[in-house]
């Protein structure tokens, strides 16, 4: 009876130290999963913050008026450009930074 018993916990032994091991494989594969998603997650917000940069832009073309205000329109216009150029990956690595919560 000694003999079964002893062999009983030996086995449950084995069944937990198996089970622990596992945990600890699981436990390592956690933050590099996280940091996959948080890398998905950062490349969608840039691409959707890249296109809708690139919708307001196409809209404030499409709707200035043709013809009208000539070479001062079309400077003011390029100088607006060249800012919101200028600025938007700052904007985008601010807006990302408070979205994972860094800021």
């Amino acid at each position: 009876m000694n003999e079964k018993h002893i062999e009983q916990v030996l086995e449950i032994e084995k069944q937990a130290q198996e089970i622990q091991e596992k945990a600890k494989r699981e436990a390592a594969e956690i933050p590099v999963k996280a940091e996959q998603e948080a890398q998905a997650l950062i490349a969608k917000a840039k691409a959707e913050a890249h296109e809708e940069a690139r919708k307001m832009i196409a809209d404030a073309q499409s709707s200035e008026p043709s013809g009208q205000g000539g070479a001062d329109g079309d400077s003011a216009n390029s100088e607006f450009e060249a800012s919101a150029k200028k600025n938007f990956d700052k904007a985008v690595a601010f807006v990302l930074e408070r979205v994972i919560g860094r800021v």
